[in-house]
């Protein structure tokens, strides 16, 4: 594997090459083996790999061969990456563009595809799995319990990036669904103000989970309430998902009818009566 800051790239695809494309691939939340097979393969194929070196684990470099370039897009900005991109299409090379989680959350993917579009360049997409399902994996949590919350609602804080004026935490708070907070790890005073504000109790149960499947991986079960206290005195600042609703310490759901003896499925007769 070369690493290469000067834009050169190590060698030219064989002429008996499939056609050279970018492809968008997740990475997963953290751990390596967590990859998809489709995705492992594309990084093994890869001639040129643009990462997210902030927050891709380094370990799924590994993966990728000797001869490919690779490029941390922490320290770029977005012309860049296309001007990497464009250097490899014109030179023949496949190009893996790494994205943490599943790049279609805050992964920042359509800009590039419509610069890519307007270049024609071809590219595909690998979907990986996102932390939000690593955070549920490390607290043995289903976000969807029957009688308690149907709905997922996937929000940020608005930092530096605003979000729409309809998409305040105040009125999703007010729809009382599980909620799961990406990027508002540094906000968590503001967070559980704007969440008590739009109706969520204050002893609504909420969980930080801080790098999720990582190694160094920590849960926090705690509530609305005590949300910034619990960040404060275990310093989560940032790599962190905070998850609020009744999901999170309810036992008091109801049995889901998929399994239940007395609901009839098209592939199950039902052999209690309801």
């Amino acid at each position: 594997m070369q690493i290469n800051s000067s834009g050169q790239y190590a060698g030219l695809a064989g002429e008996d090459e499939e056609t050279n494309m970018v492809h968008f691939v997740g990475a997963g939340p953290g751990a390596p083996d967590l990859l998809t097979v489709r995705g492992k393969q594309l990084l093994e194929n890869a001639d040129v790999l643009i990462y997210a070196g902030s927050l891709v684990n380094p370990e799924l470099l590994a993966y990728t061969k000797d001869s490919c370039t690779v490029h941390d897009s922490a320290k770029m900005t977005l012309e860049e990456v296309i001007g990497v991109m464009e250097q490899a299409e014109a030179a023949g090379l496949d190009t893996v563009r790494l994205h943490t989680g599943d790049p279609c959350i805050y992964g920042a993917i359509r800009e590039q595809m419509d610069a890519l579009d307007a270049r024609k360049i071809p590219y595909d997409y690998c979907p990986g799995v996102s932390a939000f399902c690593g955070a549920a994996a490390a607290l043995n949590l289903e976000y969807t319990l029957p009688g308690i919350s149907q709905s997922v609602i996937i929000t940020r804080m608005a930092g530096r990036t605003a979000v729409p004026p309809g998409e305040s935490i105040r009125s999703f708070a007010a729809h009382q669904a599980t909620m799961v907070f990406f990027l508002s790890a540094g906000m968590p005073d503001e967070l559980a103000g704007q969440l008590m504000e739009g109706g969520c109790r204050p002893d609504t149960p909420a969980a930080i989970v801080y790098r999720a499947t990582w190694p160094d991986e920590e849960t926090f079960i705690c509530t609305v309430e005590t949300l910034a206290e619990t960040a404060r005195e275990n310093q989560i600042t940032k790599t962190a998902l905070i998850i609020v609703g009744e999901v999170v310490k309810t036992t008091a759901y109801s049995r889901s009818k998929l399994y239940d003896p007395g609901f009839a499925t098209a592939y199950r007769r039902r052999s209690e009566p309801l």
